[in-house]
C-alpha cells in the first residue's frame, strides 16, 4: 500500500464485552450476564496466560511512563479487510509533568516502528521489555512543556486464542477488520498509553480502506473522500477517552439512521450492520432509544450528544460499549440495556483499577435492571430472582477485587451480579431521590467527569449527598464476603398490632450481621399494606400496627436486599381475652414484670404500696394497642406483702403481691 497523509479529528468509544453469543431479538438477561462475564474472564485470562501457558507480558497492560500526560492523539490508519495487517502513523499531543529526556509510550514489540519524528526531525528509540516503547529526546523536556511526537509503524498484530484486540475474519463471504481492546489490547494494534490512569482530552481517526468498504470509528465522520485505489474516512471525538475505549472496523457495512431527542436536541442514531442483517438489526432502534431516555432521564443527558450513538456488527459474539459506538454481534435486547448504559458508567466514568471493575460492569448490569423495572417490566422480578440465585451458587468472593491478575475473579458473577445488587440496595437504603441525586453528582463532579474514578469517589458523593455514613455498609457488601437469609416469626393481636421478630443467619463468618432497611409486607384478602423497619440487630423485635388482621406477612417481598432465604412463620395469639393482665414473678425477687395482652385501655397507671399504706412505686403510661411488659424494680424494697394498684379508663384492679 502507498502510504498517504491525512488529518483526521474523532471522538473516543468504549467497549465491554457484555456477551450473549447469541443473535436473537431477546434472551434471558441472566444467561446473557452469564455468558458476558464468561467471556470476559477467558479473554482476560488469554491475555495473561498466552497461547502456550506461560504469563503474557502483556498482562503488565502498561509500561508507559508517567512523566507525559496526553492530550491529544491524531491517528492515521491504513487497512484492508482481506488482509490482517496495519500501517499507521499515531501523532502524540502531551505535557511534561516531569523534566526527563525519555518519555514510554505501549505498543506490541509485534509491530514494527519504520521511524520517530519530532519536529521535522528523526527521533531516536529503542523497545523495552514489557511492549514498552522509549523515545529518546536530545534536550530536556522541562516541566509544563507541551509536545508532540509521531510515530511510523506497521505489522501483523498479534492473534491470541480467545483475547482478540485485532480481528481479521468474514461474514457472509465478506471480510472484515475489528479491534476489540479491553483490558489491555490497545497496545497490540497502537502506540498509547495503555492503563488506567490517563485520558486523551479528544482524538482524530483518520481511516483508509479499499473503496469497496465502509470504516466505522468513534465520533462523528465529518469527511470521506474516494479514489480509484482507496476510501478515506475522518473521524473527529471531542471527549476525553481511555485508549482502550478507542476502536475502528471495516468492512462492506449497511448504514442505517436515525434520530433520537436528547435534552431537547436531535442527536443522531447511526448503526453500521452486515447488509444481510440489515432489516432484522432495525429491531432494535425503539429498545434503544427507550434505554437512551429512560438513562437520560435517571442519570443525566446521554454524555455524548454533540456527537452520536449507535452500533457497529462484528463477529464473534457479545459487544463492546466503545464511546459513542458499541461494537456488538447482534441486537439481544439486554445486550443493548447493558452496553448503553455503560456509556454512563465505563465509558463518561472509567474505572480507575481493575480492582473497581463494578464502577463500570456493576453499574452497566444495574442498568439492565432499571430497564426492566421502567420499561419491560414482565421481566423485573424474574431477573431479580435470578440474579439473586446466580450470586448463591457462585463461589464466595467480594465486589472488590483483590487479585486483578487473576482473570477469574475480576469478570465473575459477583462483579457484574452483586455489583448491581449493591447499587439496588444503596437506593433502598438512601431513597430514591437521594441516590439518583447521588449519582448524577458523581457524575458531574468536574474531577470525575470524563475521567477515572475509585469506589471511594462514589462513596464520598452517597455520603454527602444522604448524610449518612456508609463505611459499615461497604465494609460487609463491597469488601465483606456472602449475604443473609432471614428467618421471621410474627403473630397478631386482638388490636391488629403485630409482633415481628427478626433472626438473621450469614453465608460467611466475615460478616456477623448486615444491617439494613428491612421491608414487611401484609395481607389479607381485601387489603395489602408495605411497612419498612430499619433492623439494626439479630432477633430484634418490632410491633407494628398494619390497620387490619393480616393473613399473611412477607420479608424483602420486593427484593430490595440480596439474600439467600426469606423465611415467615406465624405464630398463633396466645390469647384472645381483651386486657389480659398477668404479674409475674409472685413472690418477686428483684423486680416485677407486669404484661397486658390485647389491651382496650389508652392508659394505664401502676400504684405499689407497703402493707401500711405507704406509696412505694408509681408510674403512668400511655398504651399503643400492642402487647405490653411494664418492669418495676423491687430489689431494694423490703421484705413483705405489698398491694399493686392498676387503673385505667375503665377499671380498677388489686392485686397482693410478696417480695422476698
Amino acid at each position: 500500500m502507498r502510504k498517504r497523509n491525512y488529518t483526521v479529528s474523532c471522538l473516543f468509544f468504549s467497549l465491554l464485552l457484555f456477551v450473549s453469543g447469541k443473535t436473537t431479538a431477546q434472551i434471558n438477561s441472566d444467561s446473557a450476564l452469564e455468558e458476558i462475564s464468561s467471556i470476559e474472564k477467558k479473554s482476560f485470562s488469554r491475555l495473561l496466560a498466552g497461547n502456550g501457558g506461560a504469563r503474557e507480558q502483556a498482562y503488565t497492560g502498561t509500561v508507559a511512563s508517567n512523566n507525559f500526560d496526553v492530550n491529544f492523539y491524531r491517528c492515521e490508519w491504513q487497512v484492508d479487510p482481506n488482509i490482517r495487517f496495519i500501517k499507521g502513523k499515531v501523532t502524540s499531543y502531551f505535557t511534561i509533568t516531569s523534566s526527563a529526556d525519555k518519555i514510554v509510550f505501549d505498543l506490541s514489540d509485534t509491530l514494527t516502528v519504520d521511524s520517530i519524528t519530532w519536529h521535522g526531525s528523526q527521533l531516536a528509540f529503542q523497545r523495552i521489555g514489557n511492549d514498552g516503547l522509549q523515545l529518546v529526546f536530545p534536550v530536556v523536556l522541562n516541566t509544563g512543556q507541551r509536545d508532540s511526537v509521531s510515530i511510523y509503524y506497521n505489522g501483523v498484530p498479534r492473534n491470541f486464542t480467545s483475547y482478540r484486540p485485532f480481528v481479521q475474519t468474514t461474514h457472509n463471504g465478506a471480510p472484515i477488520i475489528y479491534t476489540l481492546s479491553e483490558p489491555f489490547g490497545a497496545k497490540e494494534w497502537w502506540p498509547c498509553k495503555n492503563g488506567l490512569n490517563d485520558k486523551a482530552d479528544s482524538i482524530d481517526m483518520l481511516i483508509t480502506n479499499p473503496p469497496i468498504y465502509q470504516a466505522s470509528s468513534n465520533g462523528v465522520m465529518v469527511q470521506e473522500s474516494i479514489d480509484s485505489t482507496y476510501k478515506t474516512s475522518c473521524w473527529k471525538h471531542r471527549y476525553p477517552i481511555a485508549s482502550y475505549l478507542v476502536a475502528m472496523a471495516v468492512s462492506n457495512y449497511t448504514v442505517l439512521k436515525d434520530t433520537v431527542l436528547i435534552g431537547g436536541k436531535v442527536m443522531e442514531l447511526k448503526d453500521y450492520v452486515y447488509p444481510e442483517l440489515a432489516d432484522y438489526f432495525n429491531i432494535q432502534r425503539t429498545y434503544t432509544k427507550s434505554a437512551i431516555s429512560l438513562f437520560s432521564r435517571l442519570f443525566g443527558d446521554y454524555p455524548f450528544a454533540k456527537e452520536k450513538y449507535g452500533y457497529t456488527q462484528i463477529g464473534g459474539s457479545g459487544g463492546m460499549e466503545h464511546q459513542t459506538n458499541t461494537f456488538l454481534n447482534g441486537p439481544d435486547i439486554s445486550l443493548l440495556e447493558h452496553e448503553t448504559g455503560h456509556q454512563w458508567f465505563g465509558d463518561k466514568i472509567t474505572c480507575g483499577s481493575w480492582h473497581d471493575i463494578w464502577l463500570n460492569e456493576g453499574f452497566a448490569t444495574y442498568c439492565q435492571i432499571l430497564f426492566n423495572e421502567n420499561i419491560d417490566t414482565a421481566n423485573y422480578y424474574p431477573i431479580l430472582k435470578n440474579i439473586t440465585r446466580d450470586i448463591i451458587k457462585s463461589p464466595v468472593s467480594s465486589v472488590w477485587i483483590g487479585d486483578t491478575t487473576d482473570a477469574s475473579k475480576i469478570f465473575t458473577t459477583i462483579t457484574y451480579y452483586k455489583g448491581a445488587y449493591l447499587l439496588r440496595m444503596l437506593r433502598w437504603k438512601l431513597g430514591d431521590d437521594v441516590f439518583f441525586r447521588a449519582i448524577r453528582k458523581y457524575l458531574n463532579d468536574p474531577l470525575l467527569q470524563y475521567n477515572f474514578a475509585k469506589t471511594d469517589d462514589l462513596k464520598l458523593h452517597l455520603e454527602h449527598e444522604s448524610g449518612q455514613d456508609l463505611t459499615s455498609f461497604f465494609a460487609k457488601w463491597f469488601y465483606g464476603l456472602g449475604y443473609p437469609s432471614y428467618n421471621c416469626a410474627w403473630t397478631q393481636n386482638k388490636n391488629n398490632w403485630v409482633r415481628v421478630q427478626i433472626n438473621q443467619t450469614t453465608s460467611h463468618p466475615g460478616v456477623s450481621f448486615y444491617d439494613m432497611p428491612v421491608q414487611l409486607r401484609f395481607r389479607n384478602n381485601y387489603r395489602d399494606t408495605l411497612i419498612t423497619v430499619n433492623n439494626q440487630q439479630n432477633g430484634e423485635i418490632f410491633w407494628i400496627n398494619p390497620g387490619f388482621t393480616a393473613d399473611s406477612m412477607s420479608v424483602d417481598p420486593n427484593y430490595e436486599i440480596l439474600a439467600k432465604d426469606r423465611i415467615v412463620q406465624k405464630i398463633p395469639a396466645k390469647s384472645v381475652t381483651e386486657n389480659e393482665i398477668k404479674i409475674y414473678p409472685n413472690p418477686a425477687p428483684d423486680y416485677l414484670n407486669i404484661s397486658i395482652v390485647n389491651p382496650t385501655s389508652t392508659q394505664i397507671g401502676l400504684r405499689l404500696y407497703s402493707a401500711a399504706g405507704q406509696l412505694q412505686y408509681e408510674f403512668n403510661k400511655l398504651l399503643s394497642g400492642r402487647d405490653e411488659i411494664f418492669t418495676i424494680p423491687v430489689s431494694q424494697l423490703s421484705r413483705g406483702a405489698y398491694i399493686l394498684y392498676m387503673t385505667d379508663s375503665k377499671t380498677l384492679n388489686i392485686k397482693k403481691l410478696i417480695i422476698r
